[in-house]
């Protein structure tokens, strides 16, 4: 008997991640954006972490920019990514604003280069959320033959 698949882990969708992650089920990156003070800033909060205002407004980031480092889990005790390990987890400096973690998808681990261009796509996930994810950019010049976004 086979088990059944198991479900992703959800993230915190209350109070201010709430609007983060439906806008990413439907394939756009939202930052929180201190009014006063004019910077982006990620994770989700309802107040700037720069200057403690809570005068916050969204705004959509177009979600490309480089990978500033990265990390490869090769174990995981959690049912639902013990099975796709190895996988790349990475910080993403995004071209509009700041850093964002998330996992690398499309291309094979060896590919991945601190430099390499990225732009986030969204993976569904239970519910109304949606999870984004850094599909690498083939065609840039840091990578490896043998990868391609998308697959």
């Amino acid at each position: 008997m086979s088990e059944s698949p198991k479900a992703r882990p959800l993230p915190e969708t209350r109070d201010a991640g709430e609007k983060y992650w439906r806008a990413a089920a439907a394939g756009a990156l939202l930052l929180p954006r201190c009014r006063p003070c004019a910077r982006a800033f990620w994770h989700p909060r309802p107040r700037c972490p720069y200057c403690g205002c809570a005068d916050v407004e969204w705004m959509t980031s177009t979600g490309k920019g480089a990978i500033h480092t990265y990390t490869v889990v090769r174990q995981s005790s959690d049912p639902y990514f013990k099975p796709k390990v190895p996988y790349v987890v990475a910080m993403i400096a995004l071209d509009d604003g700041p850093s964002i973690m998330s996992n690398v998808v499309g291309c094979p681990i060896e590919a991945v280069r601190i430099g390499g261009r990225g732009s986030l796509a969204f993976e569904p996930a239970t519910g109304d959320i949606g999870v984004p994810a850094v599909a690498i950019h083939a065609g840039a010049a840091w990578i490896r033959r043998g990868c391609s976004a998308g697959t």
